[in-house]
């Protein structure tokens, strides 16, 4: 019989397998749906369907960047021992610098092309042949027309790959190498203090209009008169301000200057503009709830009691 895009998309959902594999498999089978699940999983590609349910919050932030462009991803396993697979970060490194070619979508990243198949079955496979639930979580590019975008990764345990991974890009038509120099430490300086925003105006308003009303919930309950509140209100958001905000918060390398004070100093020294226009943090698993279990429950669990 002639097998479908649907029928492939059907099995592909029901198996967790690749789409080439599920066409073979409902080929070798005429079609029949179970009969082709049976063969994937006889040939351990079905594999990773049995895997899908488990949360996979440990892995690896992978970081690749070329000339003035750099793109970030994290793609997550169940272990940190995993995370220590040669197989595992050589994946990750691959799927950054596919990453480089989309939009930083994780849709567009998923389906780019890896070695002759999309990234989404090059991570089926993965699964398949690791034996652990993976999942690429999220993925960002940064560019700069003119300019560069610095790169830092924390916790590296090898080039490009580790805990933390940052990109900083910076506008100007300056010399790239300080450039470069002044971005990773602006890069590091962000790995440290995960700012919200780079600027005011980039802030989420929910999050602005919440502490909002939080700083005048706690003014009037020292019975200041309306006026008075105002004030203290706006002095305690510009304060809130200087702690979320790139641009204003003091610079780890030199707190005596704020990180917009440390580009307008280096745009100083190079006769020319320079401009801080964007930043990337994504952190290991930060948001994940992962589940607890204690030993004695997952022994039970395994052996069916």
């Amino acid at each position: 019989m002639s097998i479908t895009a649907a029928m492939v998309k059907e099995l592909r959902e029901k198996s967790g397998a690749g789409m080439m594999d599920c066409k073979t498999a409902l080929n070798e089978t005429g079609g029949d749906m179970e009969a082709a699940v049976d063969w994937l999983r006889t040939k351990g590609l079905a594999k990773a369907a049995k895997k899908a349910g488990r949360v996979a919050a440990e892995g690896l932030i992978g970081v690749a960047t070329e000339g003035s462009k750099a793109a970030v991803i994290e793609l997550n396993s169940e272990t940190d021992f995993v995370a220590r697979n040669d197989g595992f970060q050589d994946l990750v490194s691959k799927v950054a610098k596919v990453a480089m070619t989309t939009d930083g979508s994780v849709e567009a990243v998923a389906g780019a092309d890896l070695g002759g198949k999309p990234v989404a079955d090059a991570i089926t496979d993965a699964i398949a042949t690791i034996g652990e639930n993976m999942t690429l979580r999220r993925s960002a590019v940064l560019s700069a027309d003119t300019g560069v975008v610095a790169t830092y990764v924390h916790g590296a345990v090898a080039e490009g790959l580790g805990k933390i991974g940052v990109l900083v890009a910076l506008e100007s038509s300056g010399d790239k190498d300080r450039l470069n120099a002044l971005g990773r430490q602006i890069a590091m300086h962000v790995a440290a203090t995960s700012p919200l925003a780079l600027n005011t105006e980039e802030l989420d308003q929910a999050v602005v209009e919440r502490e909002k009303a939080v700083f005048s919930e706690q003014a009037r309950e020292s019975g200041k008169p309306e006026n008075i509140i105002e004030k203290m209100v706006e002095g305690r958001l510009r304060k809130f301000y200087e702690e979320v905000t790139l641009v204003k918060q003091a610079f780890v390398i030199n707190p005596d200057q704020t990180v917009e004070q440390a580009v307008e100093a280096l745009a100083k020294e190079l006769g020319t503009e320079v401009k801080l226009t964007g930043f990337v943090r994504f952190a290991l698993g930060e948001g994940i709830e992962k589940e607890e279990q204690d030993f004695a429950a997952e022994v039970a669990a395994a052996t069916g009691q």
